[in-house]
């Protein structure tokens, strides 16, 4: 049977942090109403992270790997989840659980039944995506002030370039209608941290409708994201403006 819901983990390197996602993941969505599949998709790790999943697969169910020999990138691996996954809706979100599974209720009533606003459906969306800066959001703990502002500034510099009234771009929690997933991720090229700015570029370009909604969000205060990663993402940013200067994308949609 086709899953309503697919909940989409790239993994690199996260044996650590895994199994308690897992384990999360599995309590709330095994109470749901809905059916389900999550897919695990590792990015050539190297640790236990593959291992665990399979003995893992014996506990949860509806539990798939997905395994790459080579570390090619986060939005490489979220792109390759997204085409491969079966279910209505298509959720990516982080395996350090900073954004717990049951914040997918919270979208819910934005989806519709019949597919989303490509529809025609009235006050639907095809794209949800978590926030952590509209009214609503909560940080858990608050993330220090020097921390903020390299996320402010890279979001003021995305916003004017590419995605003008998304507040964050970043959060590691979104969801794709069937329908969006598959135009948007066949698309998509950025590979690694640029890849939610294109994502969402190309949902726009698509005419899918996009809903930013306030989520919670468990601060790693011990996160390894540091700041080449910000500058990795306005590279990337840099990028995606070109293409759409040279209208690269309408060529392909």
């Amino acid at each position: 049977m086709k899953p309503f819901l697919s909940v989409i983990i790239p993994a690199y390197n996260e044996a650590k942090r895994l199994p308690l996602t897992l384990l999360d993941i599995d309590r709330y969505l095994s109470a749901a109403e809905y059916s389900y599949e999550i897919i695990v998709v590792s990015d050539g790790s190297v640790d236990a992270t593959n291992e665990i999943v399979t003995r893992f697969k014996g506990l949860i169910k509806n539990l798939r790997l997905i395994e790459n020999q080579e570390n090619h990138g986060k939005g490489w691996v979220v792109r390759q989840g997204m085409l491969e996954a079966k279910g209505n809706w298509r959720l990516f979100m982080d395996a350090d659980n900073s954004t717990s599974v049951d914040q997918f209720n919270n979208m819910l009533p934005f989806f519709s039944a019949g597919g989303g606003s490509a529809f025609g459906e009235k006050d639907s969306y095809d794209v949800v995506i978590g926030s952590r800066a509209v009214k609503g959001a909560k940080l858990t703990p608050v993330q220090p002030f020097y921390r903020q502002i390299p996320g402010k500034i890279g979001n003021l510099i995305i916003q004017i370039l590419v995605l003008r009234g998304i507040r964050d771009t970043q959060c590691g929690f979104k969801c794709f209608s069937e329908l969006a997933a598959q135009k948007i991720f066949k698309l998509a090229r950025i590979n690694r941290w640029g890849f939610d700015v294109e994502a969402l570029v190309l949902a726009k370009l698509n005419n899918f409708r996009i809903k930013e909604i306030p989520v919670i969000w468990a601060n790693d205060m011990h996160s390894t994201v540091g700041f080449g990663a910000y500058v990795s993402t306005l590279f990337d940013v840099f990028k995606i403006r070109y293409w759409l200067w040279r209208h690269e994308y309408k060529g392909l949609i």
